[in-house]
């Protein structure tokens, strides 16, 4: 399958959260080593600069190593970086302060990607044991990751 059939696809039954529901309870039990293999799989697959819907979208959370990786990139003090570009969010966790990210260029690539954040590093959190660790949020990441919409379809035919 290609990108443009993934979108397709995960256009069609993002919002379908009763299917959403179903994928993430028939692959509770998929192992580490499947889901990987799933995962780098579909990515080998899939071009995400074709979407990037995750930059687009959801502000990821922002360690203090991140920070000062990420201000040392752009010139910046540490406290310059996290004055200018993170906030404090309900739950607590700093994140970029802004969707679509600042970062995102005009071709959907990163601006910082050799020092982007942990999150954007690991999203969709699809890989060995984050899998089944991240079960939880998998339902909402699908409405935003037609990668990880099509690991959760591939997984679930698989079972």
């Amino acid at each position: 399958m290609d990108t443009q059939a993934f979108l397709s696809q995960w256009q069609h039954q993002k919002n379908n959260d009763r299917l959403l529901s179903k994928l993430v309870s028939k692959v509770k039990k998929v192992d580490h080593t499947t889901a990987q293999f799933t995962h780098e799989q579909v990515f080998s697959e899939m071009d995400c600069l074709q979407c990037a819907n995750c930059c687009k979208s959801i502000p990821p959370i922002v360690s203090m190593r991140d920070a000062k990786r990420i201000a040392k990139t752009l010139g910046l003090s540490k406290s310059e970086f996290l004055n200018q570009y993170t906030i404090t969010d309900e739950d607590g966790d700093m994140v970029i302060n802004a969707s679509p990210c600042p970062f995102l260029l005009e071709d959907n690539k990163c601006q910082i990607y050799e020092d982007r954040p942990s999150a954007c590093r690991l999203y969709p959190h699809s890989g060995e044991q984050l899998f089944r660790k991240n079960l939880s949020h998998h339902k909402r990441n699908m409405k935003y990751c037609p990668g990880l919409l099509e690991i959760m379809m591939r997984l679930s035919e698989a079972r």
